[in-house]
């Protein structure tokens, strides 16, 4: 399970009701930061999620709506007076941004927390055994831009006739049965895996897009999704100063998802240049699953 709450919304210029972008992700007992732009850590007070742990931060890109939130909330963390360390995940270019920012406040290779700066690959970013991490590159106006994909692998639950049935005891036997492993009963009885297992059930996808110019490439990396979480800053009517400034409109967004076969489609990066029922009505007459994402919004996958 996925569970998101959307701390920020709007696109670069704030409003009376959208923070700057922030998103909170809690999977397999760990608490994920996509970016965090200015106000973030108020918003983790006003969602009730507060300052308890946070396991890492990843980082779309280095425009500053993006990342301006940072040196805050790290200076509020150190009150905590914890040894952890901080993992900031980012394209080598986010990074070289946001460790010059740092140092404008608290000098060279200096910060008021302990932080582990971790460069962006296309590929992998985190494999829990819970939930996986997968980064992939997103143009958006000459930046060095990731979007994630989070996965969490389908599972076999044990199926309790069946243990019933076999007479298998309670106990670590089962445990192995569940692990895939093959186990020996007392009366000498051979049980496998497969004849107590059901068939693989609870696979999630999320996808994470921040702001990007065109959806070219990205719908290998969005396919079959249960949840996409992807900018529309414009509408269609306004395409080319859309491209001007390297955002997207509501249709594209929707076309992606309707190509993508994705389950929902959660606009956010929303600009106060439109009303929403104008942006809602724009992707759901593409892509009827759609919806607006809202400060403090949460939404479980």
């Amino acid at each position: 399970m996925f569970e998101l709450t959307f701390l920020g919304t709007s696109a670069s210029v704030p409003s009376e009701d959208r923070n700057h972008p922030g998103l909170l992700i809690q999977a397999g007992g760990q608490r994920l930061l996509v970016d965090c732009g200015e106000g973030t850590q108020r918003q983790l007070l006003r969602s009730g999620a507060g300052f308890r742990r946070l396991d890492r931060i990843l980082l779309t890109h280095g425009h500053f709506d993006h990342i301006l939130g940072l040196p805050g909330l790290f200076s509020t963390l150190r009150l905590r007076r914890s040894d952890d360390i901080m993992h900031v995940h980012a394209s080598a270019g986010t990074l070289d941004v946001v460790i010059r920012m740092l140092a404008g406040f608290w000098g060279d290779g200096r910060a008021p927390i302990s932080l582990q700066f971790v460069p962006l690959a296309h590929g992998e970013v985190l494999d829990t055994g819970e939930f996986a991490i997968d980064c992939f590159p997103v143009r958006h106006r000459d930046t060095d831009s990731f979007g994630f994909a989070f996965t969490r692998p389908p599972r076999r639950h044990l199926r309790s006739d069946r243990l019933t049935a076999l007479a298998v005891p309670d106990g670590p036997i089962r445990k192995n049965l569940a692990e895939g492993q093959t186990v020996t009963l007392d009366d000498g009885r051979t049980i496998r895996p497969e004849d107590v297992l059901g068939p693989p059930a609870g696979g999630k996808k999320l996808v994470i897009v921040g702001d990007t110019e065109t959806t070219d490439g990205l719908d290998e990396h969005v396919r079959d999704a249960d949840l996409l979480v992807i900018e529309a800053t414009f509408l269609a009517r306004d395409t080319a100063t859309a491209r001007d400034y390297g955002h997207l409109t509501a249709a594209e967004a929707a076309m992606l998802a309707a190509r993508a076969n994705v389950g929902q489609l959660v606009l956010n990066h929303i600009s106060g240049r439109y009303g929403d029922e104008e942006i809602l009505g724009e992707a759901k007459a593409i892509f009827p699953a759609s919806r607006i994402a809202s400060d403090l919004d949460r939404i479980i996958v």
